[in-house]
């Protein structure tokens, strides 16, 4: 079988270089390309990179010389992979489009536009057939907090439920490498996030909405969200209450338990065994529990009519660079990938 080709744009960054890890060794998408600012256009991968991840830089990736964002660079390629900063993100991947290259793009810039799907695979795998009929793919990935706490809610969201509040808590590395200076979270939480209370239940709205068509038609969410910058590393963090009667909570459990929506497709290495993690000490989960795509759950509690549950995730593999190897894996799986 060949391998599907990819490029990846914003390969230096934080999540590209997660991007460059989890497609060292994968069985069918070979990273052939490796792409950056202009300005390190022509360097080597390695020379131009600052590695953070603990490991060394892949052998094949660190001789490979970074190529220009431009269509011209990435047309013998079978997909482009979008790591680039939001600032930067719209202009590059819609010339890309137009130019006739697959993207799927982790950059926040056209989430919302009703004829590109925003997927976070285990929820709505099922937008993806929008794109049946498309001679260009391109899709989205939520935002790295949304994609965490919207995966409790598949079970949920459906119920009479009359308001969901959260409060997240989230780490600098969602920032991006030099999003926040060590100053401004040394000893300290930041209690507000620009534009993230905002884009947490529109994109929910979008996650969980319909599909008609081409398009697909926004869900009312109810939803009161307070974002919170915590100086951890990695992974984010969020204390979710929901208001509804008549919760059975013992039904919720068995349905997490059996939630394995892509159970049917073959060949998804970055789909895990068990999406959503309960743990039943109060203390749990915590960081260290953490790693990798699966979604964890603690303090879960049913009382007064008042569903409570901690949700944590890794914001860097299961927000960002895991989902979009996932997402291509899918559209391989279901055929979306020609």
């Amino acid at each position: 079988m060949s391998k599907i080709r990819v490029s990846l744009l914003g390969s230096t960054g934080v999540v590209g270089q997660k991007m460059v890890r989890i497609l060292e060794d994968h069985p069918y998408i070979e990273l052939v390309k490796v792409s950056a600012s202009e300005k390190n256009k022509g360097k080597k991968y390695g020379d131009a990179v600052k590695w953070v991840e603990n490991s060394k830089i892949p052998e094949k990736i660190v001789d490979m010389e970074l190529v220009s964002t431009a269509p011209s660079d990435h047309k013998d390629v079978d997909f482009v992979l979008s790591a680039l900063p939001s600032e930067v993100a719209e202009g590059i991947e819609t010339r890309l489009v137009s130019s006739g290259i697959n993207v799927i793009s982790n950059a926040s810039p056209l989430r919302m536009k009703s004829d590109i799907p925003l997927i976070n695979p285990e929820i709505n795998y099922e937008h993806l057939y929008m794109l049946e009929d498309k001679e260009v793919k391109y899709v989205k990935n939520p935002n790295c907090t949304t994609t965490i706490m919207s995966m409790p809610l598949f079970d949920i969201i459906n119920l009479d439920y009359e308001r969901i509040y959260l409060t997240t808590m989230q780490a600098v590395s969602g920032a991006g490498f030099s999003g926040l200076p060590y100053m401004a979270i040394n000893n300290n939480i930041i209690p507000y996030i620009n534009g993230e209370e905002e884009k947490i239940p529109a994109e929910i709205s979008k996650i969980f909405g319909y599909r008609s068509n081409d398009r697909i038609i926004n869900r009312n969410i109810k939803m009161s969200v307070t974002t919170l910058r915590v100086p951890v590393a990695v992974d984010h963090a969020g204390v979710m209450y929901i208001n509804m009667k008549n919760f059975d909570l013992d039904n919720f459990v068995r349905n997490v338990n059996r939630f394995k929506p892509l159970s049917k497709f073959n060949g998804l290495t970055m789909a895990p065994e068990r999406p959503i993690v309960l743990h039943e000490k109060n203390d749990e989960p915590q960081v260290h529990d953490v790693s990798g795509m699966e979604i964890h759950i603690g303090r879960l509690s049913y009382n007064d009519n008042i569903l409570r549950m901690y949700i944590l995730g890794d914001n860097l593999i299961r927000g960002a660079a895991g989902i979009t190897v996932l997402t291509l894996e899918l559209m391989h799986a279901m055929k979306l990938d020609n």
